[in-house]
C-alpha cells in the first residue's frame, strides 16, 4: 500500500468507527502513542482504542493528513483533527487541533505512532476549565521531560 493510501485508510477507519481495519495498518506488536489516553500495544488494543476510547465522549470525527514525507522507514505528516464533543460542559462544539503524526515502519506497517498536536485551542474551545487546562499541559510537560531526548535539556 502507497503512502498515501495508508493515509486515507487510517483516517477513513478512524471516521467510521472501524478499530478493526485500523489496528491492520499496524504491526502485530504496534504501539500506538495517543496525546491523550496514552500506549496502546499490539492490533487488540489499538482497536479498542478507536472503537471504545475515541468515541467515549466524541463523535462525528474528521481526520486528514497532510503532506507526508516518508523514507521507508520514518513517515511524517502534517494533519487537521476535529470531532464533536459529547461532554456535557462542551455542548456539541467541534473541537479542532493540528499536528504533525510521526510513524515508524517496518515491512509497510506502523511499527509505532507518536504525536505531537497543539491541544490548547481546543480545550478552549470544550469550555475547559483554567484549571482543568493546567492539569492536562503539566502532564503532557512531564511526558516530554521523561523522554530520553530531553535529558541534555534537563542539565542546569
Amino acid at each position: 500500500m502507497n503512502t498515501t493510501a495508508m493515509l486515507r485508510t487510517f483516517c477513513d477507519a478512524v471516521e467510521q468507527r472501524n478499530g478493526k481495519a485500523f489496528a491492520e495498518l499496524f504491526t502485530e506488536d504496534g504501539v500506538y502513542h495517543d496525546v491523550f489516553y496514552g500506549a496502546f500495544e499490539g492490533r487488540t488494543k489499538i482497536a479498542d482504542m478507536i472503537d471504545d476510547w475515541f468515541y467515549r465522549t466524541a463523535s462525528d470525527f474528521r481526520w486528514d493528513m497532510h503532506d507526508p514525507v516518508s523514507d521507508g522507514e520514518k513517515l511524517y505528516a502534517r494533519y487537521t483533527f476535529s470531532y464533536r464533543s459529547t461532554l456535557p460542559e462542551a455542548k456539541g462544539v467541534r473541537a479542532m487541533f493540528e499536528g504533525v503524526a510521526i510513524m515508524h515502519l517496518r515491512n509497510g506497517k506502523i511499527a509505532e505512532y507518536h504525536e505531537i498536536a497543539n491541544t490548547a485551542p481546543a480545550f478552549v474551545d470544550l469550555h475547559f476549565a483554567p484549571e482543568r487546562i493546567a492539569k492536562i499541559v503539566a502532564k503532557q510537560g512531564a511526558a516530554l521531560k521523561a523522554r530520553p531526548e530531553m535529558k541534555r535539556h534537563l542539565v542546569e
